[in-house]
């Protein structure tokens, strides 16, 4: 089979896994002030408890320093035991307030209550069939972002911006995860209900314009688009749209 289609088959995998989600991470909630010093979120991208955490991340558009750790890896998971105990995730360290957390629903309520200011919304609370169906979530994107791989590590960590439920930026989450490259992971969520769609078909016909004084107008002014994912690399000066051309530059760049 071609890279082509490959490609497009993983695309459809990936749709599956957001709808299956029901779409959640990909409209803000609300916009909270980043804090002062990042978040940090050790993370396997094809586990459904740390879908959740990054889900609630675009939901309030918070950014966050991701420290993948998946199955088999070794550049992150020694670090993540040694700060809570214990290899589980997520975890969420916050040097702001000093919190180490475990559990995804501990740490979704934190993120509201203590940067939206407010209590969980509805469409992100816990529900009891929630594991089975971000199992199905995972295994339809074929558990991609679960294993490490064997790889080069950047000097510095990279730059995605990236919203969760984009079938296009997972693609370059799993492969960042099973490389183990650390990235500042900027969320540039849907700020309006006319904004839904994809990049070039949007619900809302003509030219695209974002709220002012957002962060998807911020990213609009440098790059006259709003287009996820985007990877920039400060190691090679590299800056990249399209998730087919960041895995192959990732793969050519890092994979060993």
């Amino acid at each position: 089979m071609s890279n082509f289609l490959v490609h497009n088959a993983n695309v459809l995998g990936s749709v599956a896994t957001s709808s299956l989600t029901a779409w959640r991470g990909c409209l803000v909630v609300k916009q909270a002030p980043q804090p002062e010093k990042p978040l940090v979120l050790y993370d396997m991208e094809a586990c459904p408890y740390c879908r959740r955490v990054r889900e609630a991340l675009t939901a309030l558009n918070l950014d966050a320093e991701i420290r993948p750790c998946p199955k088999g890896g070794r550049r992150f998971r020694p670090e993540a035991e040694n700060l809570g105990g214990k290899q589980q995730f997520p975890l969420l360290v916050d040097e702001n307030t000093g919190k180490v957390m475990y559990e995804s629903e501990a740490i979704v309520e934190y993120l509201f209550r203590q940067y939206g200011g407010r209590p969980v919304p509805g469409y992100y609370r816990a529900k009891g069939y929630q594991p089975a169906l971000g199992s199905l979530a995972s295994a339809a994107s074929a558990l991609r972002g679960l294993r490490a791989g064997s790889a080069n590590a950047p000097e510095q960590p990279l730059h995605l911006w990236s919203f969760e439920g984009s079938p296009y930026s997972r693609l370059v989450r799993e492969k960042l995860c099973e490389l183990e490259i650390p990235y500042t992971l900027h969320n540039l969520g849907k700020e309006h209900w006319t904004e839904i769609g994809p990049a070039k078909q949007r619900i809302k016909p003509g030219a695209y314009t974002p709220i002012p004084g957002g962060k998807r107008d911020a990213f609009f002014q440098v790059h006259k688009r709003v287009q996820v994912p985007y990877l920039e690399d400060p190691n090679t000066g590299q800056g990249l749209f399209e998730s087919s051309s960041i895995l192959k530059y990732l793969e050519a760049t890092y994979a060993s």
